[in-house]
């Protein structure tokens, strides 16, 4: 009787998602949708990350939260059960804290986010909200990030009169809603928008899906490995076609799409028939390329 082939028992992996997994020598992975909902892990997720980490393949966490320091997220996850680092973690808070460090050093920010995410900002000049009513109070910036109660009308009124006198427009994401244990909550985002109506000055988006925060998983990736890492060789797996998988395949890195989180497999496939055909047909960034039922999925066909 011929010998059993090996992992004879597993289910055949789909040709994109093998082709889409080849080569990769790293990963980025979004956190909500992907190893956590509603502060809960997501079935699989430890296990993928114990399995990465096992096979010494890097990863980053990059997650649009805001209103929280990494180590506070860090604490969350182990909470979870999920064996994530805050060396491991690129948040929209700390892609912008870092941003601002270096293009603003010493000059004053008037940052709108929740306490523990304006602790990224550490060592940097903090505006506070009765400074920036102050007669010819001028700000290097002025920073949206999840501050819930505080994203007031007078905290936005302050910030609209800074940027009308001079100060740069940063957003931590533009996320338009997001999940919590209420359900789906509104987010930032149409914050953001209303102070580019109000005073026709485009944000510079500082988290998902601009390009400040895979640069920085990259760089950290890069780190991880000790040589420089190709973005090509990057596959980003998260649960949003837009913040996700388009922001990443901009820079270059692959996209794939699982389907534990905003996106379930009628909206994949929709994606996946809208895809124009033929040759020199332009694939929009926001098809992925591969789409796996979860994180589990995908660190499994890595065999």
């Amino acid at each position: 009787m011929p010998a059993t082939p090996p992992h004879a028992d597993a289910p055949a992996v789909p040709p994109a998602l093998r082709r889409a997994l080849a080569g990769v020598a790293a990963f980025v992975l979004d956190a909500d949708g992907v190893l956590v909902m509603q502060g809960a892990d997501l079935p699989g997720a430890r296990a993928a990350l114990e399995t990465l980490r096992a096979r010494g393949i890097p990863f980053r966490v990059a997650t649009n939260y805001s209103s929280a320091h990494r180590s506070t997220l860090a604490a969350r996850f182990r909470a979870a059960g999920l064996p994530v680092s805050e060396d491991r973690i690129v948040t929209a808070a700390s892609a912008t804290a870092a941003l601002t460090a270096a293009r603003y050093p010493g000059r004053p920010l008037f940052v709108i986010t929740k306490p523990d995410g304006r602790r990224e900002f550490e060592g940097q000049q903090l505006m506070g909200f009765d400074d920036a009513d102050a007669p010819g109070a001028r700000a290097a910036a002025v920073v949206i990030g999840d501050g819930e109660d505080d994203l007031s009308y007078a905290n936005l009124d302050r910030a609209f009169r800074l940027i009308r006198g001079g100060a740069a427009l940063l957003a931590m994401h533009r996320n338009p809603w997001w999940f919590t244990s209420r359900g789906p909550t509104l987010d930032s985002g149409g914050f953001v928008a209303a102070l580019e109506y109000a005073t026709g000055t485009r944000a510079l988006i500082c988290g998902k899906p601009g390009p400040i925060m895979f640069r920085a998983a990259l760089a950290g990736l890069a780190a991880d490995l000790g040589r420089r890492v190709a973005a090509r060789d990057v596959a980003m797996v998260g649960d949003d076609p837009v913040q996700d998988i388009a922001g990443a395949r901009r820079v270059g890195l692959r996209g794939i799409l699982v389907l534990t989180g905003k996106t379930d497999a009628a909206a994949a496939a929709a994606l996946e028939n809208a895809a124009p055909s033929g040759v020199g047909a332009r694939r929009s960034r926001a098809i992925p390329d591969a789409v796996a039922p979860s994180l589990a999925d995908v660190v499994a066909a890595l065999d």
